[in-house]
C-alpha cells in the first residue's frame, strides 16, 4: 500500500511541470482575443511580487511592468500597506480573506470574498489583508503596475 502512495505522488510530482506548462500555453493562445483563457486554481503559476514581500502573483494576461494586465493576488495574512497610490486604475475582486482598503488606516473599509475595489489611478490610499486567513483575488490594471509610497500629511 505504502509503495502505491509513494507511486501516485511520484506521477503527481512529475505532472506538475506539465500542467504549469499547459497554463502558460493557455495565457499565451488566449493573447490573441480568440481563444478562450481556461486555468484551473490549481494550475497558476505564482511568483514573488518584486515591490511588496509577503503578496504572490499569477499573471493572467498582459505585462503588469509595462501596460495593461490581468492576474491573481495572493497576500499573506495580516498585511499591511502604507499610504500609496498606483500610476492607473487597478479593479480588485475578492475571492477569500478580507481585504481592506481607504485614505487611511481609521477610514478603512473591509472587503470579503465577492468584493469589487476599483481605485482610480493616483489615488492615495492603505491597503491590506487583514489577520485570520490570506487574501486572494482577481486584479485588472489598465496600465503598468507601481506602487508609490506616500508621505502621510499632518493633521490640521
Amino acid at each position: 500500500m505504502n509503495s502505491l502512495l509513494v507511486m501516485l505522488m511520484m506521477a503527481v510530482s512529475l505532472s506538475t511541470p506539465v500542467f504549469a506548462e499547459e497554463a502558460a500555453e493557455q495565457r499565451a493562445a488566449s493573447q490573441d482575443g480568440k481563444s478562450p483563457l481556461m486555468i484551473s486554481f490549481a494550475e497558476l503559476k505564482w511568483t514573488d511580487l518584486p515591490e511588496r514581500k509577503g503578496m504572490q502573483f499569477a499573471l493572467l494576461s498582459g505585462d503588469p511592468a509595462t501596460g495593461e494586465y490581468t492576474q491573481m493576488r495572493k497576500v499573506l495574512a495580516g498585511t499591511d500597506n502604507p499610504l500609496h497610490r498606483h500610476s492607473s486604475e487597478v479593479t480588485n475582486v475578492i475571492i477569500s480573506g478580507v481585504w481592506y482598503t481607504g485614505t487611511d488606516f481609521a477610514a478603512a473599509k473591509d472587503f470579503g470574498p465577492g468584493s469589487i475595489v476599483r481605485m482610480p489611478a493616483d489615488w492615495a490610499h492603505v491597503s491590506g489583508c487583514r489577520a485570520g486567513s490570506d487574501c486572494v483575488f482577481y486584479q485588472a490594471g489598465k496600465g503598468k503596475f507601481d506602487f508609490k509610497p506616500v508621505a502621510p500629511t499632518a493633521p490640521k
